[in-house]
């Protein structure tokens, strides 16, 4: 575990691993004009309930760090440093060393310092086999170089960046849709070809290093980033857009993958029912500048990440029906999801 957690540590690091807190030599933000940092914390779900039923917990700090990290870089910020906190009903080395070796992958594949962390034994309070993680990271950003609502201009062009399958998020209905189908987790599924819990367990898809790429790459042309994860695709869009401004994102241009669809199917729901739950293979969405747009994708999709364009920014009278605004407080756009999905193999 300590090997992983150093694989992560720069020059900028002090102190090594251990002590009562993480040391970051903060001397480098000497060369912002004015440097302001990000801040984001967040928790895994109950996408560890599975982790914890097969006994498979090396991949479960990647989707920690996706959750926290990839929400830093939505404001153009680059990460600095990352801690964890793991509470268990009873500490077994050989899990939390497979869990933090997790995180400690997903730092350095996001260029993030694993600084610090915690575990916290309850026993009473968890069983002997539960455990449930929470991190939190910095970034920092140049104040002129903010990424958010108030660049995008209408005419600009909505990215969708393909998920690597269900990330972190509605993993309660999932959970429900499987028990109701009397299937365990180690139970073989034909359509997705492994077993259900190899499946569900598909580590989240970090964004953060092609994202910054992307941001050095094109500059101004890139406006606002939006982390599709709790609420859905249409919900967290909408917080990312300037009041007055709405979008039509169209679902003929992608097909979700077979883990939704299966899914969908065994719970007896229609995926357009999911879309406030899943985020039926859009993991992140880039609102850039159209004449970017094309040049955008390619990037990205050298990268790794399928990149395709999705929707365009439009502003003044929007078309009657319901539209998505407003979630988690944020008074932002309005967006809603139109048309069919594809159906899967269809070009």
């Amino acid at each position: 575990m300590k090997s992983a957690v150093k694989r992560t540590h720069g020059p900028e690091v002090l102190g090594g691993v251990g002590g009562f807190a993480g040391l970051f030599d903060a001397s480098a933000l000497l060369g912002y004009t004015r440097p302001l940092l990000a801040s984001s914390t967040d928790g895994v779900g109950t996408k560890v309930a599975i982790a914890q039923a097969i006994d498979k917990h090396d991949t479960i700090g990647e989707d920690l760090v996706g959750m926290v990290v990839d929400d830093i870089v939505v404001v153009g910020a680059k990460p600095l440093f990352m801690t964890d906190y793991i509470a268990c009903g009873k500490v077994v080395p050989d899990r939390i060393a497979d869990i933090v070796a997790g995180i400690a992958r997903g730092c350095e594949l996001t260029g993030t310092a694993l600084v610090g962390g915690e575990t916290a034994e309850h026993p009473g309070l968890l069983g002997p086999a539960d455990y449930d993680v929470a991190g939190a990271a910095t970034g920092v950003v140049e104040a002129d170089r903010i990424l958010g609502a108030e660049r995008v201009r209408p005419g600009d062009a909505v990215l969708a960046l393909a998920s690597s399958g269900l990330h972190s998020n509605g993993f309660s209905l999932v959970r429900h849709i499987v028990s109701g189908a009397g299937i365990t987790y180690g139970d073989r599924s034909a359509e997705l070809g492994t077993t259900w819990g190899e499946a569900l367990l598909e580590p989240t898809r970090l964004y953060t290093s092609p994202l910054l790429q992307l941001v050095e790459r094109f500059g101004r042309g890139i406006h606002s980033l939006s982390h599709v994860t709790g609420g859905g695709i249409a919900a967290n869009l909408a917080r990312v857009l300037p009041q007055e401004t709405w979008v039509e994102l169209d679902r003929s241009t992608w097909s979700p993958a077979p883990v939704f669809r299966v899914l969908a199917d065994l719970g007896g729901l229609d995926l357009v029912a999911t879309e406030g739950t899943w985020n039926l293979g859009v993991g992140f969405l880039a609102v850039v500048d159209q004449a970017v747009a094309a040049d955008a994708a390619s990037t990205l999709a050298s990268a790794g990440i399928d990149t395709w364009q999705i929707g365009v920014v439009a502003s003044g009278e929007r078309p009657t029906g319901e539209f998505d605004q407003g979630a988690k407080g944020v008074d932002g756009g309005a967006v809603r999801l139109v048309g069919a999905y594809r159906e899967d193999g269809a070009k």
